[in-house]
């Protein structure tokens, strides 16, 4: 294993005291008043550090409550723009490539992963500029492509970040996936990855909450795949935060 590799993408040391028991109750409580205070016009980024204080959060569960999170408004757009697995046939689709592969190589070391209210799957690991291969990459995209495949997308577009270090690297194991299964998939490193995304006209699959504010029309594959395909994986639901009464 060089120096660009780790082993795998589980959980960090102090995931399950910080993600269990009584913890947990107050994270539900967090980001139900995180969403309460959203709806009524105040920041996130003051929500963030208002929430976090009263119910003395760490930066990990901060992080945690501020992707779980969203307006009443936001997620009807999200919801309304959403498009059913169905409907990918002979259309093309744009992936952004770290947000999504994150994800599925988290679900399938055993890491935490959040169903936030909007109903998508959302990881809480940070990349800092700096990916790095894991144990469960290839496996990843393979399993990504299998399950595309089924629906037949005319295409699917992968988009990296072009400054994130490694970048180039998985762009080439994307496409060289992509030739061992004739696949129809291209992969290409760019800036400005979210404004390419809302403007390229293709279906997007993201959790990214910046690309689907955009009112574009997207694919919620990460839902799709650990619903469908990580029955045991750690899993904490916030998806009912907006209806708590």
């Amino acid at each position: 294993m060089n120096i660009h590799e780790q082993r795998h993408r589980g959980m960090h040391l102090n995931d399950q005291a910080l993600f269990s028991g009584e913890q947990l109750h107050r994270l539900r409580d967090a980001v139900y008043e995180f969403c309460w205070l959203l709806d009524r016009g105040y920041a996130r980024h003051s929500v963030i550090r208002l929430v976090g204080d009263r119910h003395q959060l760490t930066k990990r569960q901060r992080l945690a409550i501020s992707r779980a999170a969203c307006s009443s408004s936001n997620r009807e757009l999200r919801k309304a723009t959403c498009l059913r697995m169905e409907q990918t046939k002979d259309r093309q689709l744009v992936i952004d490539g770290f947000n999504l592969v994150i994800s599925v190589e988290t679900a399938m070391a055993g890491g935490l992963l959040l169903r936030c209210c909007d109903g998508c799957i959302r990881d809480i690991a940070s990349i800092h500029g700096t990916y790095r291969l894991v144990h469960e990459t290839r496996q990843a995209i393979e399993l990504i492509g299998n399950v595309l495949q089924a629906f037949s997308p005319a295409s699917v577009l992968w988009l990296f970040d072009k400054p994130v270090s490694n970048s180039g690297r998985l762009a080439g194991m994307v496409r060289d996936i992509a030739k061992v299964h004739c696949w129809n998939w291209q992969a290409e490193l760019i800036d400005n990855l979210d404004q390419v995304i809302r403007n390229s006209g293709k279906v997007a699959i993201t959790s990214d909450s910046a690309i689907l504010d955009g009112g574009v029309q997207w694919l919620n594959l990460g839902a799709y795949l650990i619903t469908h395909h990580f029955h045991e994986s750690w899993l904490i639901d916030f998806s009912d935060a907006l209806n708590k009464t």
